[in-house]
């Protein structure tokens, strides 16, 4: 059997494992093992790995960036920014059609740049929006729909886990891939407001209007959310300005590391002061952090197993140079691995994917032709997969952010979900394809700040 043909069945194997239960990451460390094991004749030499690659993997300094992100992340949701966030949103958009709705991404988006998880995001926000929604008598189906999609918003709009995950597999450049992401996310928020809007027209029913608030009381709603934009600002301005003019290239304050940290403390400080953040709140977060990173990490390293496999197998290496040889459009071969994630969204959750799809796509990336750089081919194909992977987040049968909103209005039928979800993820689909004819959509901003 040759290292392509073992490397298919293990694939197909670890799949099996998954779709039966089996945790992630348990499954591609199994399967990584077992696999060096057939190869080598022997278990030693996966055995002797393991003694270092635990620790080489964990003691990371790039990976240290995600339990900061994911405390930040606790402590924006105990320290109530989110319904400052809606409120504000709510009082300038309320008086339109559908502008509750529309009030409820904007919130999500303000609420996913100080989070980096589309669960946390879509949890607490639909918290916050979804009683208010069904209150002033917006269908459920929209209620629902919107929150679930305004949630995939917190890891596209940076700091996001993914991104960061992403770009130490790929070697690329966390700041660089923050900053690429800015655009599309606002993209993404303005494309779910338009998808509001269409909705609402197609179907006035599913809607209502608030009354107009005050242009004064507006602008005591925007002095609310200053927390929100000062420690956004401060987090990217300081890893991504530029602070020493008289050198030459990016002078940053501090490393995304740092930033993360900076950023935490921060949240943390907001909620002490305003009262959100109790003992108990603290002692939670901490906890809820810690169970978060102990997955996360176990999933990387048991992809880490997995890759070990395929380096054995040079598997990615021969795809790729076999892709080169047929001489398929480059274009045709992105577009079968977004269908490709836009599948396995459907049964497997956005950081399973990344870890068990880059290692075996990247380099196939890397040797087409897109008349980009290299680094921007890297940061422009993270970004689509971002987006993608997202869109599994809201598409059945195992869209998480659909059981988490579902969850919060157990009367409401999960096919009123599906249905009111469908019109945000088409939206997500022209963004996708906006993106792929238009690369430097997404680089332009990378290129003006580098």
């Amino acid at each position: 059997m040759t290292g392509i043909e073992l490397a298919i069945v293990a694939f197909a194997l670890m799949l099996l494992a998954i779709f039966l239960r089996l945790p992630i990451g348990l499954a591609m460390g199994l399967t990584g093992f077992f696999g060096i094991w057939y190869m080598m004749g022997r278990p030693s030499v996966t055995l002797s790995q393991l003694k270092t690659l635990s620790y080489d993997t964990f003691s990371s300094y790039s990976l240290s960036i995600v339990p900061l992100f994911l405390l930040m992340g606790q402590f924006a949701t105990k320290s109530g920014m989110s319904g400052a966030l809606f409120n504000a949103a709510s009082d300038w958009l309320g008086h339109r059609k559908g502008g509750v709705a529309m009030a409820a991404v904007g919130a999500c988006a303000g609420f996913g740049a100080v989070c980096g998880s589309s669960l946390a995001t879509a949890s607490t926000m639909g918290q916050v929006a979804l009683p208010e929604m069904r209150k002033r008598g917006y269908s459920d189906a929209l209620s629902t729909g919107v929150l679930a999609a305004g949630g995939t918003l917190g890891i596209l709009i940076p700091p996001s886990v993914i991104l960061v995950i992403y770009a130490i597999l790929t070697e690329q450049n966390i700041v660089k891939m923050f900053i690429a992401a800015l655009v599309p996310g606002i993209l993404a928020a303005l494309g779910y407001m338009l998808t509001v809007a269409v909705m609402v027209r197609i179907n006035p029913d599913s809607a209502t209007t608030a009354e107009r608030v005050p242009y004064t009381e507006r602008f005591k709603t925007l002095l609310s959310i200053w927390p929100v934009v000062v420690i956004f600002g401060l987090v990217m301005g300081g890893i991504a300005g530029d602070w020493n003019w008289s050198k030459v290239g990016v002078q940053a304050l501090f490393t995304p590391t740092e930033g993360a940290a900076v950023g935490a403390v921060a949240t943390g400080l907001y909620g002490v002061m305003t009262g959100g953040l109790t003992w108990k709140g603290f002692l939670d977060s901490v906890l809820a952090t810690a169970q978060s990173t102990a997955m996360i990490f176990f999933i990387v390293l048991g992809a880490q197993i997995f890759n070990s496999f395929l380096a054995f197998t040079q598997a990615p290496q021969m795809l790729a140079e076999w892709v080169t040889a047929q001489g398929y459009a480059p274009l045709l071969v992105l577009t079968l691995m977004l269908i490709a994630y836009l599948v396995f969204g459907c049964v497997m959750d956005s950081l399973s994917m990344i870890l068990l799809t880059i290692p075996i796509f990247y380099p196939i990336i890397e040797v087409l032709d897109f008349g980009l750089t290299p680094e921007e081919a890297g940061i422009w194909f993270g970004i689509l997969a971002l987006i993608v992977v997202e869109v599994g987040l809201i598409t059945p049968p195992v869209g998480m952010n659909l059981f988490i909103i579902n969850s919060m209005a157990r009367d409401i039928p999960m096919s009123a979900t599906y249905r009111g979800v469908a019109p945000f993820v088409l939206s997500d689909l022209i963004r996708v394809v906006v993106l792929v004819a238009f690369p430097g959509i997404t680089l332009w901003l990378v290129g003006v700040l580098f």
